[in-house]
């Protein structure tokens, strides 16, 4: 968690007054522990609340202007609340403001403010700073105009806000994870119901050590929308079996084994086999920790990185070195990508006693072979979306 003085001092330098007045609220950013490119397909994600995240401090104004500063960006500045419009000079304003629009739509009446943001989360990382922004921003202005919290809603108008304002067609994994998160515990969601389950990740001597390879991800958004597309194609052609059939996450690993010879191209095959199998691994995934059986679910990581290499093909050979260099090192259960791919981020589940050796061997052989220098964070499970009172 951030210094709080510190930052308090830092909002009164820019805002000026004194630090009587500020509520402080913070969001977590979330990492994806399995389920890769199913959230789309209908299926399960996995994902788990970070204990670092995004802290905002807030102050009431009473001329009806919104003050924006940062620790992270340069951008300082003061709109009037009924000029909410996208601005791209505005840069990561954007998200704070999406947010404003979106309560404004729904007729809750925001008043001027000053508003601190201060991000611990690597921007472009893949970790969800946007999302961060966007839920402590929703779930801050909604406690201090006296508006309920419903987490679920804010996941929602957060969601909303980067499809209709930023522009960002994102599923709902981001906002819910940051929103919804639990300390000790992963989220068993499925998109599109929404349906959850908090499952206890107790990771004993084990931590979790994200990878960031530092690779600008530039394929993301075209392969994407190809992997989007040869999806609903194998739906397509499955529905001469299945005639109800409208998303892969809907058939069970028997149906498909049974009738991906449906499937006439086989590179649309192979994407729906990694949709359907790395589905069944989630489900796999909760039955293994609530044994407790952490060997279980490295293997199982394992097994969604190679599938997200092999049948998905959106890795890349940064992801693949940063995965293979992790396996080599003793005291490491399991490591996979986590996100989109074509970069951003590995996690891997590591001994306490290995993580100095791990971030050693693996930054350095990482660096050696692709010439990129790797950032590493080692992370535990936190809560969701909260106040912080001193």
């Amino acid at each position: 968690m951030a210094d709080l003085q510190a930052l308090k001092r830092i909002f009164v330098e820019k805002f000026g007054e004194d630090d009587e007045a500020i509520r402080v609220f913070h969001a977590p950013g979330r990492v994806n522990l399995i389920g890769e490119h199913t959230d789309y397909n209908g299926g399960y994600v996995f994902p788990a609340a970070l204990t670092f995240g995004t802290t905002m401090l807030v102050r009431k104004r009473q001329d009806g202007q919104l003050g924006f500063a940062s620790t992270n960006f340069p951008e300082h500045k003061h709109i009037s609340i009924q000029g909410i419009v996208f601005d791209k000079a505005d840069d990561w304003i954007n998200y704070p403001k999406g947010i404003i629009d979106q309560l404004q739509q729904q007729g809750i009446e925001i008043g001027g403010y000053d508003i601190l943001y201060s991000g611990a989360i690597p921007n472009g990382s893949g970790l969800s700073s946007s999302a961060s922004i966007e839920v402590v921003t929703a779930y801050a202005l909604l406690t201090l105009e006296g508006q309920p919290t419903d987490k679920v809603k804010i996941a929602l108008l957060s969601q909303r806000a980067e499809n209709q304002f930023m522009g960002v067609n994102c599923g709902i994994m981001d906002q819910f994870a940051v929103a919804m998160g639990k300390q000790d515990h992963a989220i068993l969601l499925m998109c599109d119901t929404l349906e959850y389950k908090h499952v206890p990740f107790d990771s004993g001597a084990y931590k979790l050590v994200i990878g960031n390879t530092n690779k600008k991800r530039g394929l993301v958004d075209s392969a994407y929308n190809e992997r989007r597309s040869q999806c609903e194609q194998a739906v397509a052609d499955l529905q001469g079996q299945f005639p109800q059939l409208t998303l892969l996450g809907q058939l069970t690993l028997e149906q498909f084994n049974e009738y991906q010879h449906s499937i006439s191209d086989e590179t649309v095959r192979r994407r729906a086999q990694h949709v359907v199998e790395e589905i069944h691994r989630v489900l796999e995934s909760m039955k293994v920790l609530e044994k407790g059986d952490l060997e279980g679910f490295g293997q199982l990581m394992i097994g969604s990185h190679n599938s997200l290499r092999d049948l998905y093909e959106v890795t890349g050979l940064e992801l693949d070195t940063m995965v293979e260099e992790a396996l080599k090192v003793p005291g490491v259960l399991g490591s996979r990508m986590t996100g989109a791919g074509f970069g951003g981020c590995t996690v891997s589940l590591v001994h306490e006693d290995s993580v100095d050796n791990f971030i050693d061997q693996v930054g350095t052989n990482y660096k050696e072979k692709t010439g990129l220098t790797a950032d590493f964070y080692v992370c535990t499970i936190g809560d969701g979306v909260k106040e912080i009172t001193e």
